[in-house]
Order: structure tokens, then sequence, then C-alpha cells
């Protein structure tokens, strides 16, 4: 069935986008500064904190399945994806806060118990109820591929003044809320830092829902549509998308950038910690990955119209990867920022296509099988996302705590031990110039799904 051309203005695009911005200003903090807020702040043990996260992510993975296949089934004035948006912001905000509020009177044990709850409240439940959703949306929104390539381009620039705003904004908070002249990491700054951030996302999130419109979802109920989404059952549609071979190695692709994502991110913050102890570097640093990013995406929506958009990514992945060499071999200032424009124009040219390149492999499934996967697929893209942020997190906590890695040090004023140096120089190059390489080279000799689903259609 053909479905009709839908058309929306600029307007909406930034309307849809800004939902981008607002849960991206969570994950990021989330990513970047919740291990060194429990290590610093509270005082718990990063190995501990990093085996947390790594279980936690098999509830995180299996929440991402669940809530697919909720918006697959959710039928509401608003569509299938926004009323879930406009659910969960607020539960999403206040399990946020209650995350960087670890009751510091209970005893050591009963903490670690309120981290994993909280943790797995605010990720497995809360932010999945979000994502999942958003990302659903631009299957939604519109059916055109090259719209589906741009809106994704444009979520993706304002993620990443998401990140920028952080950046800039985040440590300077802390330090003017901080109980203490030695160190900005009090419970007190993250505290009210955290109530600040966590406002701003719930009114930005309400703008998302409340100025989109899920179109495409209208367009194709016919009576023969119904039927054949209420007889399509739950394994159906994982068979579908294990037999879905673009969308298993996007999957992947996501998993390992993610993965690697919060080794710059929570890397930059250890980095600047540990190794250059001086955190007023800090926003520098990654302010260099993010705007790049940022000026980046403005060409890509230009390069879509003559390059696929898998093209784009491949080299965005290569491009990453010489980045995170460049961090792995030099040391001084000006040649790691360099190494981190390198990454942020990466990121630019790999984060601005995925999004369009999931509701592709989407297409491409449908076309194969038959079976509409929207929901469960936007769904596994997430959860390869979050279990790779969740085990990075856990890679980094593990690494540093087999190093050395000791809290106490931190609240005497006492440097750590050069062992965790050198752990943090490499887990902030090497490892994730490796993971980069790897998916360059899976994308360059095996990813041509826009090639096949033009080859499809000519046989139709």
């Amino acid at each position: 069935m053909m479905i009709p051309m839908v058309h929306w203005d600029g307007g909406e695009r930034i309307s849809y986008s800004s939902g981008g911005f607002a849960f991206n200003m969570i994950n990021g903090i989330i990513g970047s500064f919740l291990t060194i807020y429990f290590t610093s702040a509270v005082g718990l043990n990063a190995g501990i904190i990093a085996t947390i996260f790594a279980v936690s992510k098999v509830f995180d993975g299996i929440s991402d399945l669940i809530m697919g296949r909720l918006v697959d089934r959710t039928k509401s004035k608003m569509g299938k994806a926004r009323v879930w948006l406009l659910r969960m912001c607020i539960p999403f905000a206040v399990t946020t806060v209650l995350l960087f509020w670890v009751p510091t009177s209970l005893p050591e044990m009963a903490q670690y118990v309120y981290v994993f709850l909280m943790y797995n409240i605010v990720n497995a439940v809360c932010l999945t109820g979000m994502l999942v959703p958003f990302y659903s949306m631009v299957t939604l929104v519109t059916a055109n591929p090259y719209e589906r390539g741009l809106l994704g381009n444009v979520q993706q620039i304002f993620q990443t003044l998401g990140n920028v705003f952080i950046n800039s904004t985040f440590v300077t908070l802390l330090a003017k809320f901080t109980s203490s002249t030695e160190t900005l990491y009090t419970q007190r700054a993250f505290t009210i830092t955290m109530i600040i951030y966590c406002g701003l996302m719930v009114l930005v999130s309400l703008f998302c829902v409340f100025n989109t419109k899920e179109r495409v979802t209208e367009d194709i109920k016919t009576e023969e549509k119904e039927v054949t989404q209420n007889k399509q059952d739950f394994m159906t549609t994982v068979k579908s998308l294990l037999g879905n071979k673009y969308w298993l190695l996007l999957t992947l692709g996501n998993f390992i950038v993610f993965f690697i994502i919060i080794f710059y991110s929570m890397g930059t913050v250890f980095y600047c910690q540990y190794v250059l102890y001086d955190m007023g570097q800090y926003a520098m640093l990654s302010n260099a990955i993010s705007i790049a990013q940022f000026g980046i995406m403005f060409a890509t929506p230009v390069m879509m119209k003559k390059i696929q958009k898998e093209k784009i990514y491949t080299f965005g992945m290569l491009v990453l990867t010489v980045g995170f060499l460049g961090s792995a071999i030099f040391e001084t200032p000006v040649l790691l920022i360099i190494s981190n424009v390198l990454k942020g124009l990466g990121v630019g040219f790999a984060g601005g296509m995925a999004l369009g390149m999931v509701a592709d492999t989407v297409t491409y499934g449908k076309l194969k099988t038959g079976v509409d996967s929207v929901g469960m697929g936007n769904a596994g893209i997430s959860a390869a996302q979050k279990i790779g942020l969740g085990l990075g997190q856990a890679v980094f906590g593990w690494v540093i705590a087999a190093a050395g890695m000791d809290a106490a040090l931190d609240a005497q004023g006492l440097r750590q031990p050069e062992s965790v140096t050198t752990a943090i120089k490499f887990l902030y190059g090497w490892i994730p110039a490796i993971m980069a390489g790897v998916v360059f080279v899976l994308f360059l000799l095996f990813y041509h799904c826009e090639h096949d689903i033009k080859n499809m259609g000519k046989n139709e």
C-alpha cells in the first residue's frame, strides 16, 4: 500500500528535536557525573558501583523490549508515542533527583541497595519510557526517507546542544551550590543542581509533546492493517527483527558507539580530575567534542541529498577512530583538543544518520517479511544504546577500581596512585579507538540497506 506524503514544517522539526535536548541533558549528566558523585560525594566503592551498573543492564534491556511492545499496542488520541512522553517526563525528573540524593545517614550496605533500586527505576522504567517512544516518533511522523534522515539529524543537533549546555554550566552550578571550600562534589551541590536541570527537562518535554503530531499512524490505519496488527504476536516481531541483517548490524553498531561515548564523556571528567588535576579544563575538552559535532550536523542534511546515510555513518566511524587514536597517542592540551574535535566530527556524521537509519531498517524488515516492528525495532536499538552506556560505565568503574582508585584520598585532598592515571589514559584512548575501528570495518563491508530497499521497491 502506498503511504501518502505528509507535510510538516520546520517548526515541528524543532519541537520534536527539543525532546532530544531534554532527555540528553539528564542522560549526559548520568553518563558523565554519576560515578564520580557516588565515589567522591557519597564515598562508595567504584568497583561495587560498576557491578550495580552492569547487573542493572539486564533489567534495562528487558524493559526496552516491553516498552517497544507497549508502543506498538498503544492507541490514544495523541497516537502511539507522544502520550508516553507526557506520562513519563515527571516521574523521570523526580526519580533522577532521588538518584542524586543518596541518604548518607543510611548504613553503607543500605546505600548500595538504594543506588541499585533508584538506578533501575530511573533507567529501566522512566528513561526507557521516554527514549523508546521518542525514537519511534521518527517513523510515525513522516514516511519520507529524506525527512526521516533530516529529522534524525536535527534532533541529534539538539541532543548535542544539550551536551554543550551541560558541559558549560554543570560544573559552574556545582561550584555555586557546594557546601565545601575544598571540593565541588557535595550532596547539597548535586541535589540542588539536579532539581534545576530536571525541572527544565519536564518543561522542554511538554513543549515537544504538544507541538508535534503522529501523522503516519493515522494514514495507514485501514481495516486490513488493524487485523494484521492484532494477529502479530511478540515472537513474530522478534523473529522478524532477528532475520533483519541490517537491524542487527545497526544494533551492534549503536551498542559499541554508546559504549565508547561513555569513555569520552565520563572519561573527560576523570581525565581532568585525575590526570590533568584541573577541572577548569573540563568545559574546553568536552565542548571541543560537542561544538564540532554540532557544527558538522548542519552540513550532513546537504550531504544526504547526494550521499546515502549509511556511507556518511561509516565515514563518521573512521573519523571517530582517528580521534580516539589521537587521545591515545598525544597528551598535550592542544593535541587533545584537536583529537576531541575529530571525535565530535565523527559522532556528528554517524549520530546524525543513526535515527534515520533505524527507520530504514524497519522499512527493510517490513518489505522483507510484512511485519511492522516500529516499536520493537526502536526498542531494540534503544536497549543496545543503554546497555552500551551502562556497560561502558561498569567497565570504566571496574578498571579504575582494579587500578587502585580510593575515594578516601579525594576526601583528604591527596592524589590517586599513578596506576589510576595510567588506567584512565588507556580508557580515554586505546579501547574506544579499537572498538570504533571495528564498527567502521563492519559497516564498510556489510551494510547496504538503502540500496537493498530501492531494489526491493523496484521488484514490487
